[in-house]
């Protein structure tokens, strides 16, 4: 696949997610992100997994690659931090894995993101 190069600019969207949880199983879960840049070009992150669990990140991009802080509220009501890296394929596809402070260790969580391209008119 030839090398595609990304601009900060080109990251914000929202995307697709399907992912695999950071765990010795097949566990897979669907969500959407949402990223936007903030006034000091920084890429600010929402995920909402699973129609339930809402995740904020921020981040930064260099060669294609995204790196984002990531932490969300837990059931048992803890805050759970980790981050997740992005190799950006195209502007509209992000390939990543991830990793939780609490998480398995021995494994990672895989994540790819698609850019949502429906286009909704009045």
């Amino acid at each position: 696949m030839p090398q595609y190069n990304v601009n900060l600019q080109d990251l914000p969207g929202t995307y697709n997610v399907i992912g695999k949880n950071q765990a010795d199983t097949e566990v897979t879960y669907k969500g959407t992100l949402i990223l936007s840049l903030d006034a000091n070009n920084r890429v600010v992150a929402k995920w909402l997994i699973n129609n339930t669990q809402e995740q904020t990140g921020l981040g930064f991009f260099k060669n294609n690659i995204l790196v984002i802080n990531f932490q969300y509220l837990g059931d048992d009501n803890e805050t759970y931090k980790g981050v997740v890296v992005y190799h950006c394929l195209t502007k509209d596809i992000l390939d990543g894995f991830w990793s939780e402070e609490y998480g398995n260790p021995k494994y990672l969580g895989e994540e790819r993101c698609f850019r949502d391209t429906d286009i909704v008119t009045d």
